[in-house]
């Protein structure tokens, strides 16, 4: 008799399908923000910011598949698939899978799930993110020189995000109360922070 499957088994299955197909990735990320329903209103607006993001790494090319023409990048890539599978966990709990959690990340997923706040929504977008940098640090030091210090300004610029939010006197001092709307991922203003393609090169 075959093992049920659980929130982490599905969650691994669903990443393994879209890999090597950037599109897909995509996809997957408006899929996960619809919820096991596909109709989650409160969730679906925090969706601009993740695809902001995305959208910005696949014009770079940085999630193409290893053996295009030029190759996407290792290190681009496993960072965004911990993205998409921790996403994709909580949300085959949320429909009712379940087994031991692959990460503590997930529980910051699952607390957005049961709260869709821009604070929560941060909690979870970059527990996941620096966990992956942590996770990946071999595949990090094999980047370029230039590569490497864009990873750190893309860190910082996500974190300070968060920081708007989360800490906004730390962020803004005396331009606190301004945080919450600069800062919130579900407007058009955290652009300014996560649309990467303002600040950073294509190459």
């Amino acid at each position: 008799m075959s093992r049920k499957p659980t929130a982490a088994d599905w969650a691994v299955c669903q990443v393994e399908a879209v890999r090597d197909d950037p599109a897909a990735r995509l996809a997957l990320v408006r899929r996960t923000y619809g919820g096991p329903t596909g109709r989650a209103p409160r969730h679906l607006r925090f969706r601009r910011a993740a695809l902001s993001f995305m959208h910005w790494q696949i014009g770079r090319g940085v999630l193409a598949p290893l053996d295009a023409t030029p190759p996407g990048s290792p290190w681009w890539r496993k960072v965004n698939e911990r993205l998409l599978r921790d996403g994709c966990e909580a949300v085959a709990r949320a429909a009712g899978l379940r087994g031991e959690r692959s990460a503590p990340t997930i529980d910051q997923w699952m607390a957005f799930i049961a709260s869709p706040t821009g604070r929560n929504w941060y909690r979870a977008h970059n527990a996941s993110i620096v966990a992956a940098y942590l996770e990946h640090h071999d595949l990090a030091l094999a980047e370029s020189a230039p590569e490497r210090f864009f990873l750190n300004v893309v860190l910082l610029r996500v974190l300070y995000a968060h920081a708007l939010v989360g800490a906004p006197r730390l962020s803004l001092g005396r331009f606190a109360a301004l945080g919450s709307v600069l800062g919130d991922p579900r407007l058009g203003m955290a652009g300014i922070f996560l649309s990467l393609g303002r600040v950073l090169p294509d190459r």
